[in-house]
């Protein structure tokens, strides 16, 4: 009982602290604004404006998230460890294993409340179509019911910040995600003169879906920051995330097409009964370590099958899910072991 009240504890402050930080909420309302602006950018392709917004939209999210998971993982251990704050934390006496696993559920929970505003904004987006010319009919229910969620959100946390004394940022992030959603279902059953239709004729599932595995990649993200971060200071610690992100982006590119040309010319020389050299061997051999240790984060970016209006087969979800907890286990169980043996003294 005392490990999960400590726990508890410790995820509530790092998210509180997270959503509080005036960063999250640039990143965020930049991030919503380019999203909303992603509309306008579309209309250029002359016949795939809806895929091209599809494109900008989740890229948006995407990226937002990245930097996101790097700054806030990043901050809530360096800067613990920097003031010598986490002393009062390890020595009441909390395990430092515990220490480890709150804060990333902390950043983790944060991370989703930050980025549902500009994801749920991209659903209305989408929902309403690319506006490709002046003669294009706005789509009502989705800007009233888009815009009246954020005239809430923003009265809110003015009211809640002029007169109770609190945090702008923390009303805005943990109310904008959820009433944009609501806005998001309602819209879904309102055509653009407001007559009523089924909510599945727009309600596409398979960009929930993509959504839902781009978190799951931001959440293998924010684990390499608390990792890096119990060892490297903030700017060392923000590079090797991105650092490693771009890796994983192009893991296919640089480790998987290396892997199958180092095969077939060991094959070759197997079937011609030749020696393999030792630098092929050895190469191949420290391309699929590579390979199997840097997350690839393109088996989460299934963009290409949403913009060609197919469903994400149950099966892939069953290796992507498995794949992505795996990592997550992983990197943070290799933060645990580095973080046991920091001098926070």
């Amino acid at each position: 009982m005392a490990f999960f009240e400590q726990l508890f504890a410790i995820v509530r402050n790092t998210f509180l602290e997270c959503i509080r930080q005036p960063l999250t909420l640039v990143v965020v309302l930049a991030a919503l604004l380019l999203v909303v602006l992603s509309n306008q950018f579309s209309a250029f392709t002359m016949t795939d404006d809806q895929r091209m917004y599809v494109d900008l939209g989740l890229s948006t999210v995407f990226m937002a998230g990245a930097l996101l998971a790097a700054f806030l993982a990043t901050s809530v251990v360096d800067q613990e460890i920097t003031n010598k704050t986490v002393l009062m934390v390890v020595s009441k006496p909390v395990a430092r294993a515990t220490f480890v696993l709150g804060k990333y559920l902390g950043v983790t929970l944060a991370l989703l409340a930050s980025i549902a505003v500009p994801a749920m904004a991209f659903l209305l987006v989408e929902v309403h179509g690319v506006i490709q010319t002046v003669a294009t009919p706005v789509r009502w229910p989705v800007v009233v019911l888009g815009v009246s969620a954020l005239g809430v959100t923003v009265f809110t946390a003015t009211w809640c910040n002029f007169f109770y004394g609190k945090s702008f940022a923390a009303i805005m992030i943990s109310l904008g995600g959820p009433l944009l959603l609501v806005a998001y279902v309602l819209s879904l059953f309102f055509d653009f003169a407001w007559d009523p239709i089924p909510a599945s004729d727009d309600f596409r599932l398979e960009l929930v879906t993509a959504l839902f595995l781009m978190f799951l990649a931001l959440c293998v993200l924010s684990a390499i920051a608390i990792a890096a971060s119990t060892r490297l200071g903030q700017v060392l610690t923000i590079g090797v995330t991105l650092g490693v992100l771009v890796l994983g982006l192009l893991s296919d590119w640089i480790f998987g097409r290396r892997i199958v040309a180092l095969e077939q010319l060991v094959s070759l020389r197997d079937a011609a009964h030749e020696s393999a050299l030792n630098s092929d061997a050895v190469g191949l051999f420290g391309c699929k370590v590579a390979y199997a240790v840097i997350p690839n984060f393109q088996v989460f970016w299934v963009v290409d099958a949403v913009n060609q209006n197919q469903m994400i087969p149950l099966d892939y979800l069953g290796y992507v899910v498995p794949y992505g907890a795996l990592m997550i286990t992983a990197v943070l169980a290799i933060a645990i072991a580095l973080f046991q043996r920091r001098e926070v003294g």
